[in-house]
């Protein structure tokens, strides 16, 4: 009974400290937050009514909380009769920290400690509160419409589409697609006379060509006129939504493409984690026990686009990209400064040693390699058919968030091995949403604002805790609500601020499609034996340098 007392009296202080509220308001605060969550829309007649008050003392409480301004009051209609009620930005904060010590009283209890183990109050000032409404509701006649990528962040997102609908005040129309199918609805919709969406969500490494062919619209000047602050977002994310200075669109979702390695099966054989390829082909043969059903690694080895990333990553782990960037002190410019810099790279010494490094692989993978893509390949290593895996940080959930995972709990992780003379790097994957060039000029101002929304930090957030774990801002990645969810955020988050996650291993620049197309294929036919490494290659270097001399090089 004592304890039940101490815990009840210490709530009421934290409500009190934290929340700065009368008590008697705390009815009104759940309410509110609890349909804020769900996505449910809260009326004054249903506030009042929830508060467990007489009316005219609920009336009157809720209007002291509009005036403190921890309640904001949004109109429903042009006259502004109707409106619906929502906890502005500073009652999510004061919640957050009331809810952050509520968790670390019932643990208290729970582990029956006489005294509670308190985070940092810096650690706790670093939790992001969940987002709140927009003050106004956006003019977007038949709502947003969204194009994006059909992958765990968007999928978080559709998932939480009413909270949104109702933080933006506009139902959402979203079209999700595979990578192959977005490419080619983001270059139809740029045929239009004016774009059907209003956001659309664009490959890092397709900002060269996509600007290039001007299809989409420069953001600086809106930029400039809000308060989003860039220096919070993945630097070179950043660089790879940009072009000739220019920013043309604002990162959603970083990935590292890493090495994942099983710390059980290596400790029993006592293997250390492999940190070249020439390790990495060792531990893999040590651990290959097809007869078990367990194979030593998986990667993208299917036809096109899938192995053609393969490639031109594998190139950049032996110190190449894909075409000829100029260097810097620290690895090479992610953009194309002159015509040489668009020079592909198939016959260089580094091409040459990524085909033999993926032809040596071969036999330590499972048997259906020359098909598996992205989510396959993590599969595989999520149901214990392989010990290693390339696995980018967009789809390990598959094995992070799964008890039943062979893997599951029992998973490192180390940057791209390297060959040659590469030096460690793991390839910046992702997405950033965009405003297509051709949208109309009434749409410009509120979609600005939707995806300002929807790049915050507390939707990054919001997106991480829903089954993404793919956020591109250090803010975000600091929080520790979000750094319990996997090891993975701590891991890309100190790999990014040591410089090693680069965005120059998939280069945005014009033509990178094409030339991920041409690798996918030439090296396809190398590993199926249909032709020879130096064949192949040389094949690849013709049919690329034909591609590039045929760009608009703007």
């Amino acid at each position: 009974m004592l304890q039940t007392i101490e815990f009840v009296d210490s709530l009421r202080g934290q409500g009190s400290e934290n929340l700065g509220l009368d008590l008697r308001d705390l009815g009104i605060v759940l309410h509110l937050v609890r349909n804020h969550v769900s996505g449910r829309l809260t009326t004054m007649a249903c506030l009042a009514a929830a508060s467990g008050l007489s009316y005219g003392t609920a009336f009157r409480a809720i209007e002291g909380l509009i005036g403190s301004g921890l309640i904001v009051r949004r109109p429903r209609t042009a006259t502004g009769r109707s409106f619906s009620l929502h906890p502005s930005s500073e009652l999510l904060r004061r919640w957050q920290l009331f809810a952050g010590h509520t968790r670390r009283l019932i643990e208290q209890i729970a582990s029956d400690v006489s005294q509670a183990v308190r985070k940092p109050a810096a650690d706790m000032a670093a939790v992001i509160a969940p987002p709140t409404v927009l003050e106004n509701k956006l003019a977007l006649p038949r709502g947003l419409r969204l194009l994006v990528h059909a992958d765990p962040t968007f999928m978080a997102m559709n998932a939480l589409k009413r909270q949104f609908e109702m933080i933006l005040g506009v139902p959402i129309q979203s079209k999700a697609l595979s990578i192959d199918r977005l490419w080619a609805e983001i270059v139809q919709n740029g045929q239009r006379p004016v774009s059907a969406y209003d956001i659309i969500a664009c490959d890092l490494p397709w900002f060269g060509d996509m600007v290039g062919r001007n299809r989409l619209r420069p953001l600086d000047d809106l930029i400039a006129g809000s308060e989003m602050d860039m220096a919070d977002f993945l630097p070179d994310a950043v660089v790879s939504a940009r072009r000739r200075g220019r920013q043309y669109g604002i990162p959603l979702l970083s990935t590292a493409e890493l090495l994942a390695y099983r710390t059980d099966l290596l400790d029993d054989a006592g293997l250390a984690p492999p940190r070249t390829t020439v390790e990495t082909l060792a531990v893999a043969r040590a651990l290959h026990a097809p007869e078990r059903g367990r194979f030593g690694i998986a990667w993208n080895g299917g036809r096109g686009t899938a192995l053609g990333h393969t490639f031109m990553v594998a190139m950049a782990a032996h110190g190449q990209p894909i075409v000829n960037l100029g260097q810097t002190a620290d690895g090479f410019l992610p953009e194309d400064m002159t015509e040489d810099h668009l020079r592909p790279m198939f016959d260089s010494e580094a091409a040459h040693a990524a085909a033999d490094y993926l032809t040596e692989l071969l036999a330590v993978s499972p048997p259906d390699i020359l098909s598996m893509t992205w989510y396959d390949r993590a599969r595989a290593y999520a149901s214990g058919h392989t010990s290693l895996a390339y696995a980018h940080t967009l789809l390990v959930t598959l094995f992070e968030s799964d008890p039943a995972s062979p893997a599951y709990r029992k998973t490192g992780y180390v940057p791209q091995p390297i060959g040659l003379g590469g030096r460690p790097i793991s390839p910046l994957g992702g997405y950033a949403l965009a405003l297509p060039s051709n949208i109309a000029p009434e749409r410009v101002a509120p979609a600005w604002a939707a995806l300002a929304a929807l790049t915050s930090a507390s939707a990054a957030k919001l997106f991480m805790t829903n089954g993404s774990l793919a956020s591109p801002r250090f803010s975000v990645n600091r929080d520790p609500e979000v750094q319990a969810l996997s090891p993975v955020i701590g891991v890309v988050d100190a790999i990014a601020r040591k410089g090693v996650l680069r965005a120059w291993p998939r280069p945005p620049v014009p033509g990178i499609s094409a030339l991920i197309a041409i690798a996918g294929e030439e090296i396809h036919d190398m590993l199926s034996g249909l032709k020879t490494r130096a064949v192949a290659l040389a094949t690849a270097q013709n049919r690329a340098e034909a591609v590039m001399r045929g760009l608009d090089r703007d």
